[in-house]
C-alpha cells in the first residue's frame, strides 16, 4: 500500500481493532477515529482523534488529504429506528460526503443482514434482492445504495463489505456458512483500500468456507482471496437442535427472531 492516507472509523470497536495493525503496517499514514477513546497504546505512528459520525464538520476534518476511508463505524446491531438513524443512517451519509470533498475510497462494513430473511441454505449471489432482518439490515442497505448513488453521481469509488460472522474461530452450525476469520477480515480490508478502480463494488465478507451460502460477488475484481475456511472447525461445532425457533429457519438466525410477531403460517 505504501503511501496511502487511511482514515478508519469505528477504531476502538472489536472489529476496528482487530484490522488496525494491518493498516498500520501497510499505509502510509492511520488515522483512527472513534466515539470514545481508544483503549491502551496505539500502534507506532498511528494517530487517533474522537469524533461523532453525525457532525458533518468533524467528519469533513478528518477525511481532508486521506485516499481511503474504512468505515467500520456506527450501530453494529438491531436497535430502535431512531438510534440505526443517527449512527448509521446520518453518519455515513456525512462520511460519504466527506469522502466526496476529499477525493477519497470508502471501504463499507456492510452487513449479511441485508438478506437475512432468505431460508437457510438457499444460495445468494451480490445480485439477489435485498431481504433485511431489521432496522440495523435495512440501514445496511440505504449505505450499499448511497454508495452507488455516490458512484454514479459524484465518481466516489467504494467496496461494501457484506461481513458474516467475524469471529476468532466458528462456534455454531450457521458459522460453516458465515465464517470470516480475523486475518481475512484483515486480507479484505487491504484488498478493498489497494484494489485498482473498483468503482462500486459489493463483496461477501466470508472467509473460503466449503459450506458457504454466499458466492457470485466482486471479490475476484478487488483480489480478495480468502485463506480459512470454517470446514476446518466442524468437528467441534456442536450440531443444531430442534428447539432454536425462528431463528434457525433464515440466514439472520436471532436478528429474524428480534421483535418477531408475524405468527401462524409462513
Amino acid at each position: 500500500m505504501g503511501a496511502k492516507r487511511v482514515l478508519l472509523t469505528g477504531a476502538a470497536g472489536t472489529l476496528g481493532r482487530v484490522v488496525t495493525p494491518a493498516l498500520a503496517e501497510r499505509c502510509g499514514a492511520l488515522l483512527l477515529t472513534d466515539l470514545v477513546d481508544w483503549p491502551g497504546d496505539l500502534p507506532a505512528g498511528v494517530r487517533f482523534k474522537r469524533a461523532d459520525l453525525r457532525d458533518a464538520a468533524a467528519i469533513a476534518r478528518l477525511a481532508q488529504d486521506m485516499d481511503a476511508i474504512v468505515h467500520f463505524g456506527g450501530i453494529n446491531t438491531e436497535q430502535p429506528f431512531e438510534t440505526i438513524l443517527d449512527g448509521n443512517i446520518v453518519g455515513t451519509t456525512n462520511l460519504f460526503e466527506a469522502a466526496r470533498q476529499a477525493g477519497a475510497r470508502v471501504v463499507y462494513a456492510s452487513s449479511n443482514h441485508t438478506i437475512g430473511f432468505y431460508p437457510r441454505g438457499e444460495v445468494l449471489t451480490n445480485a439477489s434482492a435485498y431481504r433485511p432482518d431489521g432496522f440495523y439490515g435495512l440501514s445496511k442497505i440505504y449505505c450499499e445504495m448511497l454508495g452507488q448513488l455516490y458512484w454514479d453521481k459524484h465518481g466516489v469509488e467504494s467496496v461494501h463489505l457484506r461481513i458474516g460472522s467475524c469471529l476468532p474461530r466458528p462456534t455454531d452450525a450457521r458459522h460453516l456458512a458465515t465464517w470470516l476469520s480475523y486475518p481475512d477480515l484483515a486480507r479484505l480490508v487491504l484488498s478493498a483500500i489497494e484494489a485498482p478502480a473498483p468503482g462500486f463494488a459489493l463483496v461477501w465478507g466470508i472467509s473460503a468456507n466449503d459450506a458457504a451460502w454466499w458466492h457470485g460477488d466482486d471479490a475476484g475484481r478487488i483480489g480478495y482471496a480468502p485463506m480459512d475456511n470454517a470446514e476446518n472447525y466442524r468437528a467441534e461445532i456442536p450440531a443444531a437442535t430442534k428447539d432454536e425457533g425462528i431463528a434457525a429457519r433464515y440466514q439472520g438466525s436471532r436478528f429474524v427472531a428480534m421483535g418477531y410477531s408475524r405468527g401462524g403460517s409462513e
